[in-house]
């Protein structure tokens, strides 16, 4: 209970972005998928995933924790500095470093081009918010920040997930810790009936039309819309809940 009550603080103190999505006829899907190497924890890094949410991107994460030897070496052969987040751009041939610059991007090629990242002291008001939802989440040790012993996966897993999501944060910062990478399916609310836990849809809303395109897959794939669900292709196992998928990252890419 403590866990989700952080977890809430975090979205909290960001004013719950990454939470809602903008109508579909305003972005533009790439053909090939974004790249992000991210640490899940760190402030300027949720400030991209918070826009990846809400234009309803998804993207490649590699996860790139303090001390993590699997992707950080990659990053910094690509970028010439320990530096994140880190975009590559397969679509444009652009790498980025910057958040704000990212954002930028995202803007122009996918969203609307008019808006762009903020500056400023609305840029500062973003990042000092941004950090106090990783002091949130602090209490004991800041998670998704240092790596962990794991195995390797062979192949990335896939999570549907929103940033703001509290269900969904301790998932994505274990598959940081762990440096599993992940292609990361944004799920974030297209319509306002969509907003609450999927109860409040499902008894109110049931006729209501989907229309992200991840929520379409996962109602083909499961008949719920409900995250965070993880899909692992090593294996074949497929499931929801945070803690059960939490239990089985743990048993099956963590330290023996």
């Amino acid at each position: 209970m403590f866990d989700l009550l952080s977890s809430v603080m975090a979205s909290s103190a960001r004013a719950w972005r990454g939470a809602a999505a903008f109508s579909g006829a305003k972005t533009k899907q790439p053909e090939q998928m974004l790249v992000l190497y991210d640490i899940e924890a760190c402030p300027y890094c949720r400030l991209v995933r918070e826009v990846l949410s809400e234009l309803d991107l998804d993207a490649l994460i590699y996860p790139c924790p303090v001390g993590g030897m699997r992707f950080r070496p990659d990053a910094l052969d690509i970028s010439g500095v320990s530096q994140f987040p880190l975009l590559l751009d397969l679509n444009t041939g652009d790498q980025l470093l910057e958040s704000a610059d990212i954002i930028d991007h995202l803007y122009k090629h996918y969203g609307n081009a008019s808006r762009s990242a903020s500056r400023g002291l609305r840029r500062q008001l973003a990042v000092s918010t941004s950090m106090a939802a990783t002091a949130a989440r602090s209490v004991g040790g800041v998670r998704g920040m240092n790596a962990t012993p794991s195995i390797s996966a062979q192949q990335p897993l896939e999570l549907f997930s929103f940033e703001a999501s509290p269900y969904s944060r301790p998932v994505r910062e274990l598959l940081t810790e762990l440096e599993i990478p992940y292609r990361l399916r944004n799920f974030a609310k297209s319509r306002w009936q969509e907003m609450g836990p999927p109860v409040v849809r499902s008894r109110w809303f049931p006729d209501a039309p989907i229309t992200s395109p991840n929520r379409l897959r996962m109602r083909e794939l499961t008949g719920r819309s409900q995250v965070p669900y993880l899909i692992d292709p090593n294996t074949g196992v497929s499931m929801f809940e945070s803690v059960d998928i939490m239990v089985y990252l743990k048993d099956t890419y963590g330290s023996k």
